[in-house]
């Protein structure tokens, strides 16, 4: 079943969400690589492959090595690739994406606090927030990745 371009379906929607990616990618002050790896593990979480796509090609273009892109989703098993800040921002993102079941522990909080301070945890969790929006407007309407065969 085709399903409609949500975009152009509702323009104003769209230009909503476009500006809550706006500010998560341009009006925060964590790195642009950060970012770009908290999309992409939330687009895995959600299983989003248009996402997927469009962050693993971010993440390139920005240097990171296809071998640490590729472990993304098994970071805990291959912490040496990531920095103390990544690896806060990837459990964050985890507890956050899985809300309904984690239920954003006080100890994840308290992990993360520690690690970013008030105002950069609650920029990183509106990126992740606005990743999670995006995923489901993505997935619903069967946005295509870019990838070809």
């Amino acid at each position: 079943m085709k399903r409609p371009n949500w975009f152009q379906v509702s323009a104003e929607g769209g230009k909503a969400i476009g500006a809550i990616h706006n500010y998560a990618i341009t009006g925060t002050s964590l790195p642009d690589d950060l970012i770009h790896l908290i999309f992409l593990r939330v687009s895995q979480i959600n299983g989003c492959a248009h996402c997927i796509d469009i962050h693993a090609r971010d993440l390139i273009k920005s240097g990171m090595s296809v071998e640490k892109i590729v472990l993304v989703p098994v970071w805990r098993e291959s912490t040496y690739l990531f920095s103390g800040i990544e690896q806060a921002a990837l459990s964050w993102a985890e507890e956050v994406t899985r809300v309904s079941e984690t239920h954003a522990s006080d100890e994840a909080y308290s992990a993360a606090l520690s690690v970013f301070g008030e105002k950069d945890l609650v920029e990183l969790t509106i990126v992740i927030a606005t990743m999670n929006a995006i995923n489901r407007m993505g997935i619903s309407f069967r946005m295509k990745p870019l990838a070809k065969a």
